[in-house]
């Protein structure tokens, strides 16, 4: 980046003590001048080593008025082994810095520097401090009226904050500490301010597997309930939406996150250490936390990542050449407009994809665009300016093919991934960032300018709220106004400004050795080979794809940098999953069969256990001996209820004896195999005619030995009958021989 110009109004003072003791420090920058006009004042002798430290806790204001007062909180601590007698803190202002250059060595120097740090100021605003033992700390308040700082023309002061004491080894008034951080100085708005954009992330890893419950919602299952706490009062995602609601921010939000959120709205498990789930818990934290984002992002500008937050990096050095993997993204950046629309129920942008740190080459311009974005967030440190502006052109850069880089500034988009927990660092980070736009603003040029800050992508609760307390900073807009993520790329670009994408060689080897490797695009890309043969047979194949497709996104997330066990665990459990769903539906093992005679029907089931119907598959038997044993049609369709089987029956012929191997396959309906074949033997006992004969023969004798039997045991009822109805009657007198046919009519008559 290019800070050639000075900040206007760096001129000497009109005042002549403040003329008189920039001279001095001009001077001093020499050694042989300082040793001749300059004499330092006992205070400003460079102490052998810092035994005081001094911590700066609030400033406040940190971009004061006229008329303010400037008040400094802080902590004083005696570090070494004496007692330090007659200390005081004080206050010293230094020049207006020149450019960003002179802020960043500023801020990089340590311990007290005679000639480089000024002279305190008046010592009536000091706070004193008779005695410091060894080890012990002290607080102390600073409260100084502006108008007593000496501050000349608008521009960047450095400050400093000093302990000076003695202690018994060196009786004579010493800095023993000091600590510097900058004040800047715009008491009334700049006729040419410079549009600011700060882009806003809520983005967080990972959560959702690519399971879901067997219920109508396919309820999903999470990893852990980790997220919840970031959602909670106080959580990280919590903060950043309570602290963005009041602030000019672009949201730029990873749709997963949002769908993930919903799905807890809505019921959701969680998968425990037994690998058994539980019911999720946390459902109304997840609608009061879904509910506060609504309200926020109303007329805000919203910006929607690529769903799941794609690792461009990775997809672009790794993934482009494993077939397949490229075609993820425009499907991804279909489903987060979608998300956003429905969750959030806001326009939004899906014009922007965001590297890892803004690191760019051509190969990732590339793969960005491919999903379909024509505006690429890199950084000042990835495409980086040549110095022949003599000052930091707007962020906007056509690089070709209708692409724009949208170039963030690096120091201010980094400016709070340290440790913000302490309160000093904090205070520390956001006067620097206040002084560095200040800085920018200054730059000669007649051109307004447009400036991008795109933070880390997961701020911790202390960073967000020292971006936030940042971004208050510039509220009061006497340097910046606020703008977005839209404007700024459509912004008008500066001629001279660099448009030439680094070469792959110039990529960052640390962010380099973050990236997904090959091995992980090659298991994406099975996983949904698999999905793809296993949808084909659903009638409802939107309660696969859907999940499994959401997932195979999160699988290539920017989330899993640094954590690649994790990542690979992720991936095989998916791919085990989907595996797990493929098998239920199966050929069922068959016992062998025998088949005696020329033809007989052979069943072979199919079990199809999941709780949806299949269709569009067809079972295909298959001879390994033609000439022995073959079917008159060896494929059939098959259509399984969800939780049923179905048997299909083959009708078999044997042409001759012995055993034969059978194989049972499923096949889609486009003739790729489906599932595991399954093998059986049959059995085939070939029947000659003789053997039909003697069979035939004997079946003909055993008819007509039982109609014989049938006739002879008909000839002995008859005879039994006649023999009765014949026999005297043993309560009539014999009377002589009687007519039969009449005697037989009377008895029947009187019956």
């Amino acid at each position: 980046m290019a800070e050639a110009a000075d900040i206007q109004g760096a001129s000497p003072a009109p005042v002549r003590r403040r003329w008189l003791r920039r001279a001095i420090v001009l001077l001093a920058g020499t050694p042989v001048l300082a040793g001749l006009v300059y004499a330092p004042a006992p205070e400003a002798e460079a102490a052998p080593a810092s035994s005081a430290d001094v911590q700066l806790i609030s400033m406040a204001p940190g971009a004061p008025v006229k008329g303010d007062t400037l008040t400094i909180e802080g902590t004083v601590r005696n570090t070494g082994p004496e007692t330090i007698n007659d200390a005081h803190v004080g206050l010293r202002v230094g020049p207006a810095l020149a450019d960003r250059s002179s802020i960043d060595e500023a801020a990089e120097r340590s311990g007290f520097r005679a000639g480089a740090d000024p002279g305190e100021i008046d010592p009536a605003y000091a706070v004193k401090i008779d005695s410091l033992p060894s080890k012990a700390s002290k607080p102390f308040t600073l409260s100084v009226p502006v108008n007593k700082l000496e501050l000349d023309k608008d521009g960047v002061y450095q400050l400093g904050v000093s302990l000076s004491g003695s202690t018994e080894s060196r009786p004579s008034e010493q800095v023993l500490g000091i600590k510097r951080t900058f004040l800047p100085w715009q008491p009334e708005a700049a006729s040419k301010r410079s549009q600011l954009t700060y882009a806003w992330p809520l983005i967080s890893s990972t959560r959702v597997t690519a399971e879901t419950g067997s219920d109508e919602l396919q309820t999903p299952v999470f990893l852990n309930d980790s997220l919840a706490q970031e959602l909670a009062p106080g959580g990280r995602l919590e903060q950043m939406v309570t602290l963005g609601r009041d602030l000019p921010i672009t949201w730029v939000i990873d749709p997963d996150l949002l769908y993930t959120v919903d799905a807890m709205t809505k019921g959701y498990r969680v998968r425990g250490p037994n690998g058994k789930t539980v019911q999720g818990k946390n459902k109304a934290v997840a609608e009061q936390w879904l509910n506060s984002l609504e309200a926020a992002v109303q007329g805000k500008k919203v910006v929607a990542l690529p769903f799941g937050d794609p690792d461009l990096a990775s997809l672009a050095h790794h993934g482009k050449d494993v077939s397949g993997t490229l075609g993820q993204l425009r499907p991804a950046t279909d489903k987060a407009r979608q998300a956003v629309e429905t969750v959030l129920h806001v326009p939004v942008s899906t014009d922007f994809s965001w590297p890892v740190d803004g690191a760019i080459d051509p190969s990732i311009v590339n793969v960005a665009t491919s999903a379909g974005a024509h505006n690429v967030l890199t950084r000042s440190d990835s495409l980086v300016e040549t110095g022949a502006l003599g000052y930091t052109p707007s962020a906007a850069r056509p690089i070709g093919a209708g692409t724009t880089a949208v170039v963030a500034d690096a120091d201010l988009s980094t400016a709070f991934e340290g440790d913000m927990l302490n309160a000093g660092s904090s205070t520390l980070a956001v006067q620097k960032f206040l002084a560095d736009t200040l800085a920018l603003n200054l730059q000669k040029t007649d051109e307004q300018r447009s400036f991008v800050v795109t933070p880390q992508r997961t701020p911790t609760v202390s960073q967000a709220r020292t971006m936030a307390s940042a971004l208050r900073g510039l509220q009061a807009g006497r340097w910046t106004q606020p703008s977005d993520l839209e404007a700024a790329a459509a912004a008008k670009p500066d001629p001279g400004a660099a448009t030439q994408v680094p070469g792959a060689g110039q990529y960052p080897e640390d962010l380099r050795k973050q990236e997904l490797p090959v091995a992980a695009f090659e298991k994406i890309r099975t996983t949904q080979n698999t999905l793809d043969r296993f949808k084909v047979i659903l009638a409802a194949p939107d309660r696969v794809e859907i999940p499994f497709g959401n997932t195979i996104n999160r699988e290539m997330s920017t989330s899993w940098r640094g954590r690649p066990e994790e990542a690979r665990l992720y991936r095989d459990e998916v791919q085990d999953y989907l595996t797990g769903l493929t098998e239920k539906v199966k050929v069922v093992p068959k016992s062998d069969a025998t088949l005696s005679g020329h033809s007989a029907t052979i069943p072979v089931s199919v079990q199809n256990s999941l709780v949806q119907d299949v269709h569009g598959l067809v079972l295909r038997v298959k001879s390994s001996n033609q000439t022995r044993l073959m079917f008159s049609e060896s494929e059939q369709p098959v259509t399984v209820q969800g939780d049923h089987t179905q048997t299909v029956k083959f009708t078999a012929n044997a042409t001759a004896s012995g055993p034969v191997e059978v194989t049972a396959q499923l096949y889609t309906k486009d003739g790729v195999p489906y599932g595991k074949k399954r093998t059986f033997t049959v059995e085939a006992t070939e029947v000659t005619p003789t053997v039909m004969l003697v069979i035939a023969g004997g079946v003909l004798l055993l008819v007509l030995a039982g109609i014989k039997m049938y006739a002879s045991r008909k000839r002995v009822a008859a005879r039994a009958a006649a023999e009765e109805s014949t026999q005297p009657s043993d309560e009539s007198p014999d009377t002589g021989p009687q007519s039969t046919e009449g005697s037989g009519t009377s008895e029947t008559v009187d019956r």
